[in-house]
């Protein structure tokens, strides 16, 4: 909803972008303090690169800017930063910045912030299959020797529990090829707000919405 924010205030869209960004910091340190574990943002999809040349350079530049100002904090408020999707594609100065973060940041103990970039669900999963299909291939395994915890553990999010609660804001009702695998049995919640005016009041009321929910995991 970054775009959305910008059109119904007639500014750049790359101010909604901004402040998109303003607003996931203040959510990840305040998630940290409140103790949650895991938190997954979808900041550029696989298909995002289909947006125009302006902004698809101005969301770059943007995430540059944001790692450099994480990688100036000493402790990162002790969150542990993990990217998601294939930053191989990526210029060499944005693919360093998060190589740096990401080693930075490994041996935090709050919360886990999962950076979705250059993210598409589907293409995680193909990416995982052919994984797999190596290992079989030169007979490192066995066809019948494949199963849910192998494939999960050749996705991004290899040795994180699947999410609890997907939150999607900006009044869209699908999930936009995010997280196909993860989100199982994850519980979805829908809301109007645009993402750059969510708050941690927004958050605090999505988890005690998701604990009102009777979580049933295929049984009665």
């Amino acid at each position: 909803g970054n775009r959305r924010w910008a059109k119904e205030r007639g500014v750049d869209p790359r101010l909604g972008h901004k402040e998109g960004a303003e607003t996931l910091e203040r959510i990840a340190t305040y998630a940290n303090e409140i103790g949650l574990k895991y938190m997954t943002v979808y900041a550029f999809s696989t298909e995002n690169w289909k947006r125009t040349k302006e902004e698809v350079g101005a969301l770059m530049k943007l995430l540059e800017l944001y790692l450099d100002k994480f990688l100036n904090r000493e402790s990162l408020r002790n969150i542990r930063i993990r990217l998601l999707g294939d930053v191989e594609g990526l210029n060499p100065s944005l693919r360093d910045r998060i190589y740096k973060i990401v080693e930075k940041s490994k041996d935090n103990t709050g919360l886990t912030l999962n950076i979705a970039f250059n993210y598409g669900g589907r293409d995680e999963i193909v990416k995982a299959v052919r994984k797999i299909s190596e290992r079989v291939k030169n007979d490192d395994i066995s066809i019948d020797e494949i199963d849910e915890d192998m494939v999960s553990n050749n996705l991004y999010t290899q040795g994180e529990p699947d999410p609890d609660l997907l939150i999607r804001p900006g009044g869209e009702v699908r999930i936009s090829n995010f997280l196909l695998w993860q989100l199982a049995y994850t519980e979805f919640l829908f809301v109007d707000k645009y993402w750059p005016d969510s708050s941690k009041k927004d958050l605090l009321e999505a988890i005690y919405r998701y604990e009102k929910r009777n979580r049933k995991f295929g049984g009665k």
